[in-house]
């Protein structure tokens, strides 16, 4: 009945026009306002409670009993700083921003959801929690949701993100860790009495190679990653007194995080050392751009799998490797059960075979029902079972 409610022309279409309007308007981290209004606009004629503003311009909507149990469902809704390259009638109208990253389709897939659990309220055995979060491309969207009371009650979590890895119609996920992990540092090295800064810095970034390759684990995947290197002269004498280098870290366990920070700066200071130069190394410990791992709830990954099944059918659902992508829904993971869903959008007769993060990315609409109709049947599933 929720497949069928979300196949039906008339919710079709209305979740094509919302994603196209948002795509046409794509707005950065924290400046979703028109997002933002135009989907509490939609709430409003769905009459659906929501409180507004979270996170600046998050929204908090509640279908259901307003009582217990309460399951969360989550979509994004920030864009990204790249110039549209593709020519299609809704293109991106704001130069340089561009939802190179499916955002648009996950928000028009959760309001159809709305709207599918809006008529089927009585069947409700509890209440769904509709988080529409701003700023996940810069990482703390989901910490300043969390902060205002975004999982207030909330019990589990879902989200989904397009792939152009899977066919439109496939859906995939796995148990355990899905998503890594990402940090970032920055050194900044001093020379010593006749030192050379960026000649100790060279020698550093040589050596922090051989953290992940002869020294972690071959069967887990990490990475460290300089990203930039710089110097400047400071003495009048055409050598470099100082020199910062930075860049990522990414790995599946907070285990292998905290091993990697030590030996990065282990090997930071012992390599200046050498050169006769002093080493100080930040890794933003406190900041909200560190994402810890996205990992699924093992119970909440059976639930999604059988619901999964139920939609689309065996052929249709796969486990997929962990990839080494971040995603701020990890902080959500962190607090309450949650799972993460992969749905396939890659359909080589509509040109949809663009990685996210790229200009030419575009999506499958036909993607459209079959997310409404997973986020609803999760919701409403789980509060059957659990209520």
């Amino acid at each position: 009945e929720i497949m069928r409610l979300a196949r039906t022309p008339e919710i079709v279409n209305w979740m094509k026009s919302v994603r196209r309007k948002i795509h046409q308007n794509p707005e950065l981290a924290f400046e979703e306002h028109e997002t933002s209004r135009l989907i509490r606009s939609e709430l409003d004629r769905l009459d659906i409670a929501y409180r507004f503003p979270l996170a600046k311009t998050g929204i908090r909507a509640v279908v259901g009993t307003g009582n217990p149990p309460y399951v969360a469902l989550r979509a994004d809704m920030d864009a990204l700083p790249i110039q549209e390259a593709g020519d299609w009638e809704h293109k991106s109208a704001n130069a340089g921003k561009m939802h190179a990253c499916g955002h648009d389709a996950h928000v028009a897939m959760l309001v159809g959801a709305a709207r599918i659990l809006k008529a089927r309220e009585q069947q409700l055995k509890g209440t769904v929690v509709l988080l529409f979060q701003p700023a996940e491309e810069a990482g703390n969207g989901a910490k300043r949701m969390i902060r205002d009371g975004a999982l207030e009650n909330v019990d589990a979590i879902f989200t989904m993100h397009v792939s152009h890895l899977l066919p439109t119609g496939v859906m995939g996920s796995r148990q355990g860790a899905l998503l890594a992990g990402c940090g970032f540092f920055k050194a900044v090295i001093k020379a010593g009495k006749g030192s050379n800064a960026f000649l100790a810095a060279s020698a550093a970034v040589i050596s922090l190679q051989g953290i992940v390759s002869r020294e972690s684990d071959p069967l887990e995947s990490q990475v460290v990653s300089v990203t930039f290197i710089k110097s400047r002269d400071g003495t009048g004498t055409g050598t470099p007194a100082q020199a910062e280098l930075g860049g990522t870290v990414r790995a599946f366990s907070k285990e292998n995080f905290r091993l990697l920070f030590r030996r990065i700066e282990e090997v930071m200071v012992a390599q200046s050392e050498v050169y006769g130069c002093s080493a100080t190394v930040d890794f933003f410990g406190g900041s909200d751009a560190v994402y810890p791992p996205t990992t699924n709830d093992n119970k909440m990954y059976e639930h999604m799998k059988k619901t999964a099944l139920r939609l689309v059918g065996t052929d249709n659902f796969r486990v997929v490797e962990p990839l080494m992508g971040a995603e701020d829904f990890s902080f959500y993971s962190e607090l309450v059960p949650a799972v993460f869903l992969f749905i396939g959008i890659r359909n080589e007769s509509v040109g949809s075979v663009h990685s996210v993060h790229t200009p030419h990315f575009m999506i499958d609409e036909n993607a459209l029902p079959l997310g409404a109709a997973i986020h609803a049947a999760m919701a409403e599933t789980y509060l059957y079972e659990h209520g």
